[in-house]
């Protein structure tokens, strides 16, 4: 299932939109959740996605109510046997990115913070900043589906590092990438893997993507606490969407 989390209603058009279309190129089902703290669902609150979902000629979809003082976004996906999960991000400040951020650390499917400034999701090409950690790989095969099953153009965009170790995840993404028939191109970066994401974010526009893939930080460090971890201003500063991709921690040492 392609989830979308809804907190204002009027302004979620363009997001309803694009994960509907997602759900539909990938083969999935569309839910829509909103936040109520009433066990009951709310009529009132159903009419009114009733509306806009009409509008938009979508009748094909499953509308969740979900209390979420008592459940978190973790155990609903998990409930829901969601495999991708937007949420709509009605204001574009650091302490409601990182609020979200901080709620979504524990989800195992990759989830994108959609801005209500952004235009609907176009796929056509995708960007994919590879770095030197080892849970850069686990990003390729959400590329390979965009890949496979939207058509889309993927991207590779290829730190500069004086090391070997972001060239070898290139590689091993290659490897996956070739056993379907996609277009992909690599492209060797100015930054190194500290500051790849941040030079995706500024030329996508210019090489005219419509997504960027990201994988969230393994753990917070000090600086990450107080000022926010790199995700955070990766998805501040986009003009598109960027999807996060959280490492699996159980697969992973402490120390690369």
């Amino acid at each position: 299932m392609v989830l979308v989390q809804i907190y204002n209603v009027v302004s979620a058009k363009q997001l309803i939109e694009s994960a509907s279309k997602l759900s539909k190129e990938l083969g999935k089902d569309f839910g829509i959740l909103y936040n109520d703290e009433a066990k009951e669902p709310n009529s009132k609150i159903e009419n009114e996605f009733k509306q806009l979902l009409d509008q938009q000629n979508i009748s094909d979809y499953q509308l969740y109510s979900r209390n979420y003082k008592t459940i978190s976004f973790p155990e609903f996906c998990d409930e829901a046997d969601a495999s991708f999960l937007f949420i709509q991000l009605v204001e574009n400040k650091s302490k409601t990115i990182r609020y979200h951020l901080n709620h979504c650390r524990d989800l195992r499917i990759p989830y994108i913070l959609y801005k209500d400034s952004f235009p609907a999701l176009n796929l056509e090409k995708v960007l994919l900043p590879v770095g030197f950690l080892e849970e850069e790989v686990e990003k390729a095969q959400f590329a390979s589906a965009f890949g496979r099953f939207c058509k889309s153009e993927v991207n590779m965009l290829l730190a500069n590092d004086y090391g070997s170790k972001a060239a070898k995840n290139a590689d091993r993404m290659k490897e996956l990438f070739d056993k379907f028939d996609f277009v992909y191109t690599l492209e060797k970066g100015e930054k190194d893997s500290f500051k790849i994401e941040m030079e995706a974010v500024n030329i996508a526009e210019t090489k005219q993507v419509g997504l960027i893939i990201v994988s969230a930080s393994r753990d917070y460090g000090l600086d990450d606490i107080l000022f926010g971890p790199k995700e955070s201003h990766v998805v501040k500063k986009s003009n598109i969407p960027v999807l996060l991709v959280n490492p699996r921690g159980d697969l992973y040492a402490l120390c690369d």
